[in-house]
């Protein structure tokens, strides 16, 4: 009676030991091929796919290609054009969002990562982007043009400034407006977003035309407004690519 007994116990605990010699094999083994994976990615012997695979960036959140702030967006009206008797008739931001939104539809398309953010997103703090550009009108006067300013005191001067030359040759090439440079103002060059972001996110901030003068262009022609700008960002980031390399 105490045989058989001791019998099935004895098989219980025999099974028992080699399902746990299984488990430290197959532990065992995987601890190996983890770390000949990471030796291999610090000598560069593993393939890209592999080491794209073991790299732990590819787990964190990246950030956007480019980053538009639709002017004055969750903050105020921006610029107000009235009728005689004072009513309202167009407002900056209305402009704002409906281009803003016109270029996010183009640069999706064609495959490039985008943020929209309002005038003072909490986003903004610090945000790490290859590229930061906030939309705006100027006021309701009888003038015409477009303005763009990057910040003064760049840590990237050479970026702002590329930024600038893709805006000044696609956009007034989309446009037909010529730039109005004797109106930037201190506000424009001292944004207050350019403070607020990291100091290696190239930036600029574009009027893209006066509500007065421009208004047929904004309102009627914003596709084209959009078309200007979704060029001068892809300029933007086809140069920059290309300096990477």
């Amino acid at each position: 009676m105490l045989a058989a007994t001791i019998c099935p116990f004895r098989a219980m605990r025999h099974h028992l030991i080699k399902r746990i010699q299984r488990l430290f094999a197959l532990t065992s083994l995987l601890l190996i091929l983890a770390i000949g994976l990471l030796v291999g990615q610090a000598l560069g012997f593993i393939p890209k796919d592999l080491r794209a695979f073991v790299d732990p960036a590819r787990f964190l959140p990246q950030a956007p290609q480019v980053a538009l702030i639709s002017g004055h967006a969750g903050y105020d009206s921006g610029a107000v054009c009235t009728d005689a008797s004072g009513a309202t008739l167009l407002t900056e931001a209305e402009i704002n969002a409906r281009v803003a939104d016109l270029v996010a539809q183009r640069l999706r398309l064609s495959g490039v990562d985008l943020l929209i953010l309002t005038e003072y997103d909490d986003r903004l703090e610090n945000l790490t982007a290859p590229l930061l550009l906030s939309l705006h009108a100027d006021s309701c006067v009888d003038l015409s043009g477009y303005k763009a300013a990057h910040r003064t005191n760049s840590t990237v001067p050479a970026e702002d400034a590329r930024l600038l030359a893709c805006i000044d040759l696609h956009y007034p090439a989309a446009t037909g407006l010529r730039p109005h440079p004797n109106t930037i103002t201190h506000n424009m060059t001292s944004y207050h977003a350019f403070r607020r972001i990291h100091p290696s996110t190239p930036a600029a901030i574009l009027e893209m035309g006066f509500l007065g003068g421009d208004q047929s262009l904004l309102t009627t022609g914003a596709a084209r407004v959009a078309d200007g700008i979704t060029a001068s960002i892809q300029c933007f980031l086809a140069e920059r690519g290309a300096d990477s390399k």
